[in-house]
Parts: structure tokens; sequence; C-alpha cells
């Protein structure tokens, strides 16, 4: 939704999500029982730096973009079959956006939308894009103002806006700036929200953070946060960073939507994890995934991966896998499978053994009868350290960093015990400024093993 001086520009959401073709889905893709295992060593996904190891087909749904006139997006599943070494490729991004507004610019995008002056606040029509992670605090372009603001109006079309700014003041030198604006149609039908924030008190806590939310007339939303966090840890007294991201969007029209959790953590030593929940359903059909990954500093890493889905007729499939190592040595295991609505079920587990002296132990069976175990000569391919570590993000949170807290007077010292009621909130915007959305989709445990 573009919005000006003269008034907010409703552009049409573009939600229009297709209903997949079962059969010959399963004619192609779903019948495992006909595939034969193949077991190498692994896949690192291009956005969470994965490695994996797979050992059959899998199954699971991707979004791709139209290339209609309608531009409509088209979810679908995609068969990857398994070989040495190909990347597993990442799913695309979702967007559920709209065109941008002829004889807009770039530059126009970007500008400042929280400014003092005789202008109605500006939303740039960028819903979040699913599975992008979190995006650099340079991409939310956050502007707080240092002045305390309280206006709002009306613009020729009948639609309003509104914009506000202050600060909050606590114990422990605590100071919260924060700013927020928004506007809506003049029937409300279409209605948009974004605030602002930073956080620090004496103890040395930074915190930055935005949260969007936006829908419009055909009943499309929607939402998305993101907080940036500096603090001492508690045990190993090291600096650490933290991102974190929340983003949700659902169709007005279809029973249909989707929803991400991303986290990060970093510590000046090189400790750092790393994960992401994600749910999508698109009417009768559904989807999860959950990753993780967790460097020691040391040269210690375990990362793994589940991801499953289903349908209304009561089809499941799924693929899971784990890998720990350390110095060359480590395991692998994963497995495949798949459930049909008359109950029958198809399973493979795999594993790997590496003993740093190149020679590696494999094994694994199905349901179907086959099996295997094996030693093999194999150079051993891992990743003992994140692809973006603590200097990157140190890189890339200049504006964290440069947030001034409130002078000290002589003689006061912070208070250091964690989570106490003078400690600032671990996340989230000033009380009371969370446009909090319905909640969103439970993400069921792992029970159909």
């Amino acid at each position: 939704m573009a919005a000006g001086s003269r008034g907010i520009a409703t552009a049409p959401f573009e939600l229009k999500l297709r209903r997949f073709d079962i059969s010959p889905l399963h004619l192609r893709g779903l019948d495992f029982r006909k595939r034969r295992s193949r077991c190498r060593v692994g896949h690192r996904d291009r956005l969470s730096g994965i490695t994996t190891s797979c050992c059959s087909e899998s199954v699971f749904p991707i979004s791709t973009d139209s290339v209609s006139d309608k531009k409509a997006v088209v979810w679908r599943f995609q068969t990857k079959k398994s070989s040495c070494r190909i990347r597993v490729q990442a799913i695309p991004a979702l967007p559920f956006a709209s065109p941008r507004p002829r004889g807009a610019s770039k530059s126009e995008d970007f500008s400042p939308r929280c400014s003092s002056g005789n202008f109605a606040p500006q939303s740039r029509d960028t819903p979040p894009k699913r599975d992008t992670g979190i995006a650099n605090e340079k991409d939310w372009g956050i502007n707080l103002v240092n002045e305390k603001i309280s206006e709002s109006g009306t613009n020729e079309d009948g639609s309003t806006w509104y914009r506000e700014s202050g600060e909050e003041l606590r114990e422990n030198g605590y100071r919260c700036r924060w700013t927020r604006m928004g506007g809506q149609s003049h029937d409300g039908s279409s209605e948009w929200k974004e605030t602002w924030w930073e956080k620090s008190d004496w103890s040395g806590y930074k915190e930055l953070g935005v949260e969007k939310s936006r829908k419009n007339a055909e009943g499309d939303s929607w939402w998305e946060t993101w907080q940036e966090v500096l603090h001492q840890d508690e045990w190993s007294n090291l600096a650490r960073i933290e991102r974190s991201a929340q983003k949700q969007a659902t169709s007005g029209t279809e029973n249909a939507g989707w929803y991400e959790k991303w986290w990060e953590k970093y510590d000046a030593k090189g400790w750092t994890e790393k994960g992401a929940h994600k749910y999508g359903r698109l009417n009768e059909q559904s989807w999860w995934e959950k990753w993780g990954e967790h460097y020691d500093g040391k040269g210690s890493v375990l990362k793994w991966t589940d991801k499953w889905a289903e349908t209304e007729l009561g089809t499941k499939w799924g693929d899971k896998w784990e890998e720990k190592f350390f110095a060359g040595m480590g395991s692998r295991q994963g497995e495949t499978w798949h459930l049909s609505p008359a109950g029958d079920r198809w399973t493979r587990t795999w594993g790997e053994e590496h003993f740093g002296d190149g020679k590696v132990h494999k094994y694994g069976r199905s349901t179907t009868g086959e099996s295997w175990d094996i030693i093999v000569e194999e150079e051993t391919y891992y990743e003992a350290e994140p692809h973006y570590g603590w200097a990157d993000v140190v890189g890339d949170s200049s504006q964290l960093l440069t947030i001034q807290p409130r002078d000290r007077p002589p003689g006061v010292y912070p208070n250091l015990e964690f989570g106490s009621s003078s400690s600032p909130p671990p996340d989230g915007p000033p009380d009371g400024l969370l446009n909090t959305p319905d909640d969103p989709p439970e993400i069921p445990p792992f029970s159909s093993q």
C-alpha cells in the first residue's frame, strides 16, 4: 500500500492461491517403494547453511510465482532426488506483494516515513516474503525522531492517518524511544500500522526493533516483527547479539496462509545458534518445517532438520536428519517416510559414522526389505564454523551498537540481576504498542512416526 499526503492508495494484494492436483503427484512422486537407496555425503542449504545427507527421494512443498498475467501465487509439491553433493534447493520466496505504483521510484520506496512536518506518514507496500530469514537492520530503515509527536489527519479521499512518538524512562537507566504510525481507508476496510523502537539501560543492554501489519479490503492480511539485541551473557559474561523475526500472512478468500519464526544468537568467542520454525497451509494441504544449527566455537557442530506435510485425504510424508561432528569425526542419521490414506506406511532409515581416518560406515534399511551395511573410503565434508558468524553480525549491526544510553550519575551502578523487574523486556515494542495478530497456527509434534 502506498500512501502520501494526498491519501492512501490501496493497491491490490494479489493473493490468489491455486489448488493442488493430488493424483498425478501420487503417481509420480509418492510411491517411494520403487526407489533405490543412495546414501552419500551431503548438501548445504543456500540460506540456512545446513549440510545434509539424503538417502532417498523426498517430497516437500515449494512455492512459485506463476508467469500468468494475473501473477497468481502457486503452491505445489516438488520431488527431489538424492545424489552425491547436490545442493538442496531453498524454498523460493513467497511474496504476497502488490506491484509498485506507476511513477514510484526505488528511492521513494526507502524514503523516511517518519519526520516532523505537515506530511502524512507513508507505508511501503512490501509484505513479508516467505523463507527469507532475518533481514538486516539497514533493510528496515528505522529512523526515530528526537522530539515528542502526536498528530493525525484526514486525506482528500477520506482516508485517515496518525503518527506518534515518545520516550519512556524507568529505573536502572532504562530508556525506550519509540515511534508509531498508521492509517486506514475511509471505510476501514484497508489499514496499516508500523512501530519502531530502541531500548537501552546502564547494564549495556541495547535493543532495536520493528513491527508492521496491514490488511486490505479483500481480507488479506500480513504481520511481521523483527528485533536485534545486544547484552552480556549471564554465564560467560561475553557480549552477545541476538536477532529474531516472526512473519505471518493469511488469505481473506481461502483457508490459506503461512507463519515463520526465525532466531540467531552469537557471542564474541564464536558460539552460534540458529533455527527456524515454519508452517503453511493451502485449503486441504498443510506443511511444516523446523531446522536448527549449533556451533560451540571450539569446532563442535550439531545440525538438524525435520519437515513433513499432509493432506485432509490422509496422505502424509516427511523427511528428517541430524548430524554431529567434531575434528573430522561424527555421525549422520535420518529418516524418510510416507503414509497413505489407507494406513500403509513406507519408511527408510539411514546412518553414517565418520571415523576421521577416511573411512565411513554407512548403514540403513527400509520397510520394503532393502538394507545396506558397508564401510567405504570417503572424504568427510562438514562445516565446523557458521557461514555467517560474530564478525558478520557485528558489521551488520551498526545502528544497534550506536544506541546512546542515558548518562549514569557518578557512584550509581547498574542492577545486573538478569530477569529482575528493572531489566528491560527481552523483546517486543514498548508496552501497549504491539499490534498482536491472531495466534499463529499451532505446529503439532512430529507424532506420525
